[in-house]
């Protein structure tokens, strides 16, 4: 059996500019890391004693006998990519719930992706897992994604990704983790306890990206951002109401990208001493981030004491497996 881990990841700029419609005529930008929440993908080969060829459990439970009967859109089409003939049982569990906003599906596609690997004894770069899993969910699954989460969650680290209109990704980390760990002491993540399916929302906001000026005004804030989180001497509080102006362009796109409920937290939030804040990936649901000095979080949290506060921070593995004997002899790693 070989276990994946996969982090979650948290966009604070540039995402939009990650769509290829946009950033193949004109580039792109986005800053953001992975975090220490996590995406865990069990694999084995199944034992030909059964009467189901595939045993697949995640939030339902899956046992068909061909590939093409299998639901789970990744899991099919990137078994079908591997060209994986044997019987298949696959476990998913997840430190968040899905859809919202996180990087979930990239984190799955890239965990799988890994697992698999791992399974046949084979090796495979961050590198290969990113492209390989924007492959899949681009031109196999036909999802309305970009390109920023497989990178962010198979590579690990907090920095900025630039995308070229070659179609090449370079991936600059932030090597202060001074700076790091001083940005991620003023973050606060709340859950607002919807979830979405967000491909809609995705399919609009990369049109208003590339049908607008929207994608320029988004790098403008992403290099911005860069400028100050790479000047040790900038104060980080700067980002703050950058944060909140990529939000603003962001949900200009579409009424649906948010909701009363969630404007109505984020005014609450920004009243108790939030200096800005953004709702995380596509909209209409999942994790309000917010910038918020330490000295003001208490207040922040009492006012959004209806609100899920989950601590984070940023990690720098990336995607990892482990194989059954180290998962048995000490349990899969958190840290």
């Amino acid at each position: 059996m070989i276990v994946s881990r996969t982090p979650f990841r948290v966009s604070l700029f540039g995402g939009g500019t990650d769509y290829p419609a946009w950033f193949r005529q004109h580039g792109g930008m986005t800053i953001g890391g992975s975090i220490n929440k996590y995406c865990y993908i069990s694999l084995r080969y199944l034992p030909p004693f059964f009467d189901h060829k595939y045993r697949i459990v995640y939030s339902k439970i899956e046992r068909p006998n061909h590939l093409k009967d299998i639901d789970h859109p990744s899991v099919r089409e990137t078994l079908r990519y591997l060209d994986i003939n044997e019987g298949i049982e696959l476990h998913h569990y997840a430190d968040l719930p899905a859809r919202t906003g996180l990087g979930s599906s990239s984190a799955f596609t890239v965990g799988l992706l890994n697992s698999a690997c791992g399974l046949r004894n084979e090796s495979k770069s961050a590198k290969w897992l990113a492209e390989t899993a924007t492959h899949i969910e681009q031109n196999l699954m036909h999802e309305s994604v970009g390109n920023q989460d497989q990178t962010m969650v198979a590579q690990g680290g907090f920095g900025r990704l630039v995308f070229q209109t070659d179609g090449s990704v370079q991936q600059e980390k932030l090597t202060s983790t001074e700076r790091i760990h001083q940005l991620e002491s003023n973050l606060m993540l709340f859950y607002t306890g919807l979830s979405r399916l967000s491909d809609k929302n995705a399919q609009k906001i990369s049109h208003g990206v590339v049908s607008t000026n929207l994608g320029t005004q988004l790098i403008d804030i992403a290099e911005a951002a860069w400028k100050i989180l790479s000047d040790s001497s900038a104060s980080l509080d700067n980002l703050a109401p950058l944060l909140t102006e990529g939000w603003k362009l962001k949900r200009s796109l579409a009424d649906s990208i948010s909701t009363p409920e969630i404007d109505e937290v984020f005014e609450r939030a920004l009243q108790a001493g939030a200096l800005g804040g953004k709702l995380l990936g596509a909209g209409g649901g999942g994790f309000l981030l917010f910038y918020v000095p330490q000295d003001r979080q208490e207040q922040v949290k009492q006012s959004l004491a209806d609100k899920l506060l989950v601590s984070f921070r940023f990690e720098n593995q990336g995607s990892v497996v482990f194989s059954s004997s180290e998962v048995s002899s000490r349990g899969v790693p958190k840290d």
